[in-house]
């Protein structure tokens, strides 16, 4: 059913809606200054309960609340916290199956007498599984049969009906987050943890190394110094890199490229030995650096002209190779 609009709605003024939004956030951002101000013992006892867990974390909710909780699952999930989302009203109808004594739940309810919730706080009193809940006071069911209750500040709805959940699924979200990102730090998760549990996103392919996509070394064209370069052109042909490394005592001592050939070209070429045309100290690039930063280098006005592969070298020696055709195929620009 559509609601119609009313001839005080209609008549609402730009002025009056953007002095209505920012009344809105003001409330928001009130209930996140007092959530900041009241966090304490109750908050790390939470952080202590899931970072000693040997299961995973199942976040839950009703209504908004649930919504709130779906998303502070795939939070936690994402940064080093093994989380997932039950619903309880799923819950009361198989879903606690999911939920073993090794698991801790965080149940959120701005009320705390969610009547769906009932079932999981039951079972979870029942197996003794740690229940931490995140409630809008200290006074209901959910918030005593848990075993720490996080209370959210005392911040009127932004709704001026006071019944639209507002300030209280922010000040929840962002409560999720807090802990989220506490367990975080405290289990030293990294960069490249999280490119791991992101591998099909924007950030994974940005955090990328070069070992994830060079050409590792038993594809690699290679020969000594004193290599005929009627050989090394073989080489260079039958890989398909368009350049070949030089190594002397396994170190990358210089490269021929297409470049090279043309430079050098003459009746006698194929006679003379691969020292003799090569180009020395050529650029090269840690397997374990970001392809990101690779891509830089080949196009850095300060290697001269931009140039499009190069090999990946540790402790000197070639370890892999590089082209800038494999790391723009796996999106990293």
């Amino acid at each position: 059913m559509m609601v119609a609009v009313s001839q005080k709605s209609a008549a609402m003024g730009r002025v009056e809606s953007l002095a209505r939004a920012a009344e809105v956030l003001r409330l928001e951002a009130q209930s996140l200054e007092r959530l900041a101000q009241e966090v304490g013992d109750a908050f790390l006892e939470a952080v202590e309960i899931i970072e000693k867990v040997e299961g995973k974390l199942i976040v839950t909710g009703m209504g908004k609340s649930g919504h709130i909780a779906n998303k502070a699952a795939a939070t936690f999930a994402s940064t080093g916290t093994p989380a997932f989302f039950v619903h309880p009203g799923e819950a009361s109808h198989g879903d606690l199956g999911m939920v073993t004594s090794a698991d801790v739940v965080v149940a959120l309810s701005n009320s705390g007498n969610t009547r769906e919730l009932s079932d999981i706080i039951a079972y979870c009193r029942r197996f003794s599984i740690p229940l931490i809940a995140i409630v809008g006071n200290e006074r209901n069911v959910l918030a005593e049969a848990s075993d720490v209750a996080l209370v959210l500040p005392k911040v009127p709805e932004a709704c001026p009906n006071g019944l639209a959940p507002t300030t209280s699924t922010t000040a929840s979200l962002a409560l999720c987050d807090a802990l989220a990102l506490v367990l975080l730090d405290r289990r030293g998760f990294t960069k490249e943890d999280f490119a791991l549990f992101h591998p099909g996103g924007a950030l994974g392919r940005k955090l990328l190394r070069v070992h994830d996509i060079m050409f590792d070394r038993s594809h690699l064209p290679l020969c000594q110094p004193e290599t005929l370069m009627s050989e090394a052109l073989l080489i260079m042909t039958e890989t398909g890199f368009g350049c070949i490394g030089v190594i002397e005592d396994e170190l990358l001592v210089g490269i021929i490229t297409d470049g090279d050939l043309r430079r050098h070209m003459s009746s006698d070429l194929l006679s003379r030995k691969v020292g003799e045309i090569m180009t020395q100290t050529p650029h090269t690039i840690r397997p374990d650096a970001l392809a990101v930063e690779a891509l830089a280098t080949m196009n850095s006005p300060d290697t001269g002209k931009p140039f499009t592969s190069m090999f990946a070298v540790e402790d000197g020696k070639p370890v892999g190779f590089l082209r800038m055709h494999d790391i723009l195929r796996a999106g990293v620009a």
